[in-house]
């Protein structure tokens, strides 16, 4: 007989856990189902160890190239061996921390491991992960059901590239098969999102010579000026980025690939050691047996969900990476986080939440790192929303002068009707830091001149949102120190 739980969780990252910890505390009885590693991309693959690394290798970039004259430069040696095993040990110790002592603090939640399929809308079907005889070990059902199953890496159907060795997100992970021990002489990256260029940048500095392969550029989709300035960085680091790119077949071996490639000024054969392969994610809802649920797909593969989270069956709800950018979601870890405890709220408390993606601040751990929230200029445009928009070069910001770090820039996007901002984008030193104010303001609707009227710690980076929002009216070139 089918084991009842008030709420079973198909799941284990933030999501998931958000979900749990918030049901649990409305005393729900809840199972979490975990075909991979506790704790999701997030915590095993994705956020923490890039930035693990992604520093150390800022580390070894800034010893070399100091911005200050007087300072000679330096090289640090790299053990890319001894660096991935302090990153596995720190994914290790965040993973007992923060998930599996947080799951063992609950008294009514069960862990479960293996391949969840639907049998019917109530009822999933586990597969045992260590794949004994038995198709299905255990039944299990649910009174509520919430999907959090996440997402993985797109492999585009390239000609050749099911016959060559490559390298996913997947390659950061402590103890999956996908992860990477060994530093390449060499790497080509196929994509241009916010993974492609965190990974190259990393790899780069860390001692491999890189080439990005975009279908389009550099961060398609976001203010065009960001992917331009981050170019040009590339560039001045020796990393190569072919934009306007098309990859028509892939060859190689265990030894190296080759990589046919068309741009619109010609072909050319791009060979290296490795390919990584960070073209997207694609959400893990094929192998659910969602039809057997009665649950419906977007176009894409999505779980749909309304504005509550909840899908086309009223007892199952679906949240993070699997739910795409349904009501202006993210898919980023905090934004799975939220989803979940709105779950488990509408859930048991009948609270009756909506999920509002309007102002979500997301971050790009590049040197500089890159900063946005609210929308762009096309997007304005688009919405024929009146509109006018400001950049301002961070060469105008006292900190950034000061410090040597004048590369980027802020740029405002600010209703013409009552001057409301619509969108600060970022890149420069700090941004991830700095996008926050912007983040607060534009939830309680700020203005420009809210912006400008408050005052500022000096000499901070900060500063650059309140020159920002002064270059609308005024030449920022011609402040006086403390932006007045």
């Amino acid at each position: 007989m089918a084991d009842p739980f008030d709420l079973l969780i198909l799941g284990s990252g933030s999501t998931a856990f958000a979900a749990a910890i918030r049901a649990s505390d409305l005393g729900a009885r809840v199972a979490m189902v975990e075909r991979r590693t506790l704790g999701g991309t997030c915590a095993n693959r994705g956020c923490l160890p890039s930035k693990n690394l992604i520093e150390a290798a800022r580390i070894v970039h800034e010893a070399s190239h100091p911005r200050y004259s007087g300072l000679t430069p330096a090289t640090v040696g790299v053990d890319f061996g001894a660096l991935i095993a302090q990153k596995d040990d720190l994914v290790r110790e965040y993973r007992a921390k923060k998930y599996a002592s947080v799951a063992g603090g609950l008294a009514d939640l069960e862990l479960l491991e293996g391949d969840a399929v639907f049998l019917d809308p109530h009822t999933i079907a586990l597969d045992d992960p260590a794949g004994s005889g038995d198709r299905h070990v255990r039944r299990v059902t649910g009174d509520r059901i919430l999907i959090a199953t996440g997402s993985r890496p797109t492999i585009p159907p390239i000609p050749g590239l099911d016959t060559v060795p490559y390298l996913t997100s997947d390659l950061l992970d402590a103890d999956e098969a996908g992860r990477l021990t060994d530093l390449p002489a060499s790497i080509a990256i196929l994509g241009g999102g916010h993974i492609a260029v965190e990974l190259a940048q990393m790899f780069s500095r860390l001692g491999s010579a890189v080439t990005i392969i975009a279908r389009s550029g550099l961060l398609s989709g976001y203010e065009p000026g960001l992917g331009q300035t981050l170019g040009e960085v590339f560039a001045s680091e020796g990393i190569e980025v072919l934009g306007q790119a098309r990859v028509e077949r892939v060859s190689g071996d265990g030894r190296g690939v080759a990589l046919a490639v068309e741009r619109p000024g010609g072909g050319r054969i791009v060979r290296a050691e490795r390919l990584l392969v960070a073209t997207g994610r694609t959400p893990n809802t094929d192998t659910l047996g969602l039809d057997r649920a009665g649950v419906t797909l977007t176009a894409d593969g999505f779980v749909g969900v309304d504005a509550g989270l909840r899908t086309n069956q009223p007892h199952i709800w679906a949240a993070g990476d699997v739910i795409g950018r349904q009501h202006r979601s993210q898919m980023a870890t905090p934004v799975g986080a939220r989803q979940g405890r709105i779950v488990a709220e509408n859930a048991f408390a009948e609270a009756g939440q909506r999920f509002d993606g309007t102002v979500i601040p997301r971050a790009i751990f590049t040197d500089p790192p890159i900063a946005v929230v609210g929308l762009t200029e096309a997007e304005v445009l688009a919405r024929h929303t009146p509109a006018v928009a400001a950049t301002t070069p961070l060469a105008h910001v006292p900190r950034a002068g000061a410090v040597h770090q004048t590369t980027g820039f802020v740029k405002f996007i600010a209703s013409t009707i009552d001057e409301r901002v619509l969108g600060v984008h970022l890149i420069g030193e700090s941004a991830p830091e700095i996008i926050h104010e912007a983040a607060m303001a534009m939830k309680f609707e700020a203005t420009l001149a809210d912006f400008i009227e408050l005052i500022h710690v000096y000499p901070t980076m900060a500063e650059a949102l309140k020159i920002g929002a002064q270059a609308f009216n005024r030449d920022v070139s011609k402040l006086s120190c403390c932006a007045e």
